[in-house]
This record gives structure tokens, sequence and C-alpha cells, in this order.
């Protein structure tokens, strides 16, 4: 099916649904469960960062690459400029604009601000499993990015 023959309102749905899937992971990492991000990918799905050589293929190694996040990690992503373009029924891509605040050894209380860890974009794909849009991939392109601070000082300076 071509986009063309798209609905338009089953085009709003699409783009909506895979607006909310760029959405939710952000969500999982920074403040629910980092390896229920692993949820939100097709069961082959894949993640990768091309500039670390990183590539994990499949929700259970998603799930344990997430996962084996460390526990006393804070982070705050704000996540941007989404554009997701549908390309049939059941396929589509996205770009998004993304800036990580992020640091290790995180106790309790509020941490002085900070330049993000990171900031880039992501290229994603997306399919349509049953009646369920999914990541069937994400590419991380980090142009700006450094070490996780690790905190030293019970103030969190």
């Amino acid at each position: 099916m071509s986009t063309e023959a798209l609905d338009p309102m089953e085009r709003l749905l699409a783009e909506r649904a895979c607006e909310h899937l760029i959405v939710e992971f952000v969500r999982r990492l920074d403040l629910g469960d980092p390896s229920s991000v692993a949820d939100l990918f097709t069961p082959d799905g894949v993640w990768e960062w091309p500039l670390g050589d990183r590539r994990v293929e499949g929700r259970e190694a998603l799930r344990s690459y997430f996962g084996s996040r460390p526990k006393d990690r804070l982070s705050r992503r704000m996540s941007t400029n989404i554009l997701v373009t549908v390309n049939s029924a059941s396929a589509a891509t996205a770009t998004s604009y993304f800036a990580t605040y992020r640091v290790d050894g995180y106790a309790d209380g509020m941490v002085p601000p900070r330049l993000p860890a990171n900031v880039g974009h992501y290229e994603d794909t997306f399919r349509k499993v049953e009646d369920t849009w999914l990541l069937a991939s994400r590419v991380t392109h980090l142009p700006f990015g450094g070490e996780t601070v690790r905190l030293s000082h019970p103030d969190q300076s």
C-alpha cells in the first residue's frame, strides 16, 4: 500500500504511535525500568551506535544491555524535533534530536547544573506488528559526546 493510499486518519495515528515510542523510550530509561526498553522493539529489533561499533540485536540482548545500566545513574533526556514519515500501513521512519544529562554515583538530592553528556540524533525505523507499532531499529548518532561524570561528594557536586 503506498502512502497516498493511506487514510489521513490512519497516517496520523501511525505518526502519533511512533512519536509515542520515541518519548516512551526516553521515559523508561530515565524514570522507569531501563530493561523494559526492549519491549518497545520488535523481537528482532536492533539498537546501534556506529561510532562506538555497538550493535545489540534481539529483545533479550536489548533487555540485558539496557538493564545493565549502573543503578546509581541519574539521567534525563530531552527529545525534540521528532519527524515521523509513514512509508506504508506497516512501516515508518523517524529522525529525532536528543540531549542527555547524566551522572553516575547519584544518591539523592539535586545535582548542580552541567553541560549535557551527549547531544545527537536518532534514526529510527518502525514496523507495525499485528496492531502495535514497534521500533525495528534505532541508530544513535553522537556528534557531541563525553564520558559520564562520576559524582564524588555527598553534596552531589
